[in-house]
């Protein structure tokens, strides 16, 4: 077990930046130069947790890293951070990537095995039919006529039981309803006008009686 208590912390062998990239399914961590930019060694990881980054047993902030110099020789260092935070991030990249590494793998195979899998035949067949039953429905009663639609006209209610026509008294007319400021709003052609009324309703009445009268005496001897 590595422990970070056992190297000397107080006198670093070499401070710079790290920098992890990804090429395809790896990650890369590079040590640079903090003023040039010069690469000083960088550590190819396949996985994580994993034999090329560990974490120390005494501290979250150290690691143990593998680096190689591309030649296929390797060696292994002590890294650690100044701040909490930065070794957080730290460990928080590189689970993200092999995260996304691992959803990659799970599609491929998916789309693999759905390629290879027959594909299901969902058309009805020649003459196959189905049956649906459905709920719940109200069957109409064959003996129940229908509401007509559309409009009509209504008639008047019935007069109340003693009401009687009044005619007016002689000489007096009833005065023309006033006409008010309104449209109409249904008319078919217009109404006839209606004729006007005699000044005596009783008088054609009369004339009649009268000349009846005087035939009937006419025809009469006189005693």
């Amino acid at each position: 077990m590595r422990r970070a208590a056992d190297w000397k912390l107080d006198e670093p062998a070499w401070t710079g930046r790290m920098k992890i990239i990804s090429i395809g399914k790896l990650a890369y961590i590079k040590l640079e130069d903090k003023n040039s930019g010069e690469l000083f060694a960088q550590a190819p990881v396949e996985q994580y947790p994993g034999c090329v980054v560990e974490a120390v047993t005494d501290s979250s902030r150290y690691f143990v890293v593998r680096i190689e110099d591309g030649n296929g020789r390797h060696a292994f260092i002590g890294l650690g951070f100044a701040d909490r935070g930065d070794s957080f991030d730290f460990n928080v990249a590189l689970q993200d990537h092999f995260k996304w590494v691992k959803q990659e793998g799970e599609l491929a195979k998916e789309e693999a095995s759905q390629s290879t899998a027959p594909k299901l035949d969902l058309g009805f067949k020649d003459g196959q039919t189905i049956k649906i039953s459905i709920g719940n429905i109200k069957k109409k009663d064959p003996g129940a006529k229908s509401r007509p639609m559309g409009s009509g006209l209504l008639l008047p209610p019935p007069m109340a039981k003693g009401a009687f026509l009044v005619s007016p008294p002689g000489g007096q007319q009833s005065p023309p309803p006033t006409q008010s400021n309104t449209a109409s709003l249904l008319d078919f052609g217009g109404p006839v006008p209606a004729a006007q009324p005699t000044a005596d309703l009783w008088g054609d009445f009369t004339a009649a009686g009268a000349s009846s009268s005087q035939d009937t005496a006419k025809g009469w001897v006189q005693f």
